[in-house]
């Protein structure tokens, strides 16, 4: 049995691809997901906050600075990674709304040649004859589905744009929420000397417990196998965390 592939519930699978089955739920705008905005926000969240904490106790700076340092990447960092984020769907948004009205104006004025593109377009897929003619003029006989192929087909665009403002949310959020966990320990437990050690080993316990589990949610985004996944995000972040150690340890002096 694979390791990506779950097992196929046949009956399930042939229910759900009747004709009437398959009409229904293509005849629907698909949902979209933001799945990717929330794993990604929540590993650079993870690493980022993490590699802070490690840096400073590194540097053995006081508890209170830890959370100080590591509060303040946390608002400062997610705030820019969501509007990043923001701009770039917007971009993206921006960009197909540009092209779709650009393949309207063409349409307009020349439409022989874009015309000529579907059925090259269809040409290529294999389409010939008769048959490709009446795939043409179907596609062209209406105005929108005529443009929704050319952005597909031609600049190779999806003609549902994610929200630029629930893409920057999520990613916000789980910035957040998951960056929070490597603070967490320092500011629910005040301690020093031994104790402060144990608050130190708890919290990357606890870290790289939820490094493991956002890498086990990647996995859905990617592909991979659930265990491979999330060793992939612990290391990554792992590996941050001790860059971030090791320039803490060497910056220590500067301390006083």
């Amino acid at each position: 049995m694979s390791e990506t592939n779950p097992p196929l519930d046949l009956a399930s699978l042939k229910r759900s691809h009747t004709p009437k089955a398959v009409a229904e739920r293509l005849s629907q705008q698909p949902p979209q997901s933001y799945l990717r905005d929330l794993v990604y926000g929540a590993i650079d969240g993870l690493v980022t906050t993490f590699a802070v904490v490690a840096g400073a106790i590194g540097a053995e700076l006081s508890s209170r600075l830890i959370i100080i340092f590591g509060l303040a990447n946390l608002i400062a960092d997610g705030f820019s990674m969501a509007v990043s984020n923001y701009l770039g769907t917007k971009v993206e948004a921006d960009r197909l709304d540009r092209i779709r009205e650009i393949e309207n104006h063409h349409i307009e004025f020349i439409p022989e040649g874009e015309a000529e593109e579907i059925r090259e377009i269809y040409r290529q897929k294999g389409f010939e004859g008769e048959l490709l003619e009446q795939v043409v003029q179907v596609i062209i006989a209406d105005r929108t589905l005529w443009i929704d192929t050319m952005l597909r087909e031609e600049w190779g665009l999806s003609i549902e744009p994610t929200n630029p403002w629930k893409a920057a949310g999520a990613t916000f959020m789980s910035f957040i929420v998951v960056g929070l966990i490597p603070v967490l320990p320092f500011m629910v437990f005040d301690a020093e000397g031994d104790a402060r050690n144990v608050i130190i080993a708890g919290g990357c316990v606890l870290t790289a417990l939820a490094f493991f589990i956002v890498g086990v949610l990647k996995s859905r985004q990617v592909g991979y196998p659930w265990w491979r996944s999330g060793v992939q995000v612990l290391a990554m972040g792992g590996g941050a965390a001790m860059l971030a150690y090791l320039v803490g340890v060497l910056l220590r002096p500067l301390g006083g």
